[in-house]
């Protein structure tokens, strides 16, 4: 909901606006006031989107207000006189209404701010999203792996689990084992943590391949996947496992 106020020292003037605010239910009127002292009073208690301001107002003038508030709303001039036109626009108004105005222009003011607003609101919408698809990780859904003279690209799905293998990482998938010139936490960093869990210093196991995990030795553990593998576990990873699979 979008909140309005009316500052002009006549009521018909605020019935006016009243009136023809009526076409647009998501502003709402919060406050009316006679006179600039009453309005940056308002502005101050109720934080409004936008104002309808008259400029000529006994004790302070309209431009004369907005130079006593601290954060300035949106502002529509409403005035019967012409000469300050080119002063409003210049403090950055969103329009100038000359008295006695139509409903139809009345709509062509107040539907150019709505549009200014959805713009805005857009534009922080985009923001938001870029910001987020920013912090959030971006993760690996496919590795590239070059065999022989054949390029190979391997789906992240297709991959059972990665074993530490010298300078190596071996990858070991269903069409078979690959090697990647990689270290296991550059993919520790780079799959899925929501797939993928390093279960030991050199192994990390996607997670739907795990069938069991069965007690090996003392405190220790042995994983057990679709394949038959049985991988070992380490307490960091058995303290990773217990989360993730929440046992």
């Amino acid at each position: 909901m979008t909140r309005a106020i009316l500052i002009d020292d006549e009521p018909l003037a605020r019935e006016v606006v009243k009136e023809y605010l009526e076409d647009y239910p998501e502003i709402e009127v919060v406050a009316e006031c006679g006179d600039g002292f009453e309005g940056v009073k308002a502005i101050a208690q109720h934080q409004p989107d936008l104002i309808f301001l008259d400029i000529q107002m006994p004790k302070i003038t309209g431009f004369e207000m907005l130079e006593l508030v601290d954060s300035r709303p949106a502002v529509i001039f409403t005035s019967a006189f012409d000469e300050y036109a080119i002063k409003a626009f210049e403090t950055h108004a969103v329009d100038y209404l000359l008295k006695p105005f139509a409903k139809a222009r009345f709509k062509v003011a107040v539907d150019r701010w709505l549009e200014k607003q959805h713009l805005e609101e857009t534009k922080q919408h985009v923001q938001s999203l870029m910001e987020s698809s920013a912090a959030a990780p971006a993760y690996n859904e496919r590795i590239v792996v070059k065999v022989g003279s054949t390029i190979k690209i391997i789906p992240s799905t297709d991959i059972i689990f990665l074993e530490a293998y010298d300078d190596y990482v071996k990858i070991n998938t269903k069409d078979g084992t690959f090697l990647k010139n990689k270290t296991m936490q550059f993919f520790e960093t780079n799959l899925d943590e929501k797939q993928f869990v390093r279960v030991h210093r050199s192994f990390i196991v996607q997670v739907p391949f795990i069938t069991g995990l069965v007690p090996y030795e003392k405190e220790s553990y042995k994983l057990i996947l679709k394949t038959g593998d049985k991988l070992p576990v380490s307490k960091t990873g058995y303290t990773k496992l217990k989360k993730l699979l929440q046992i």
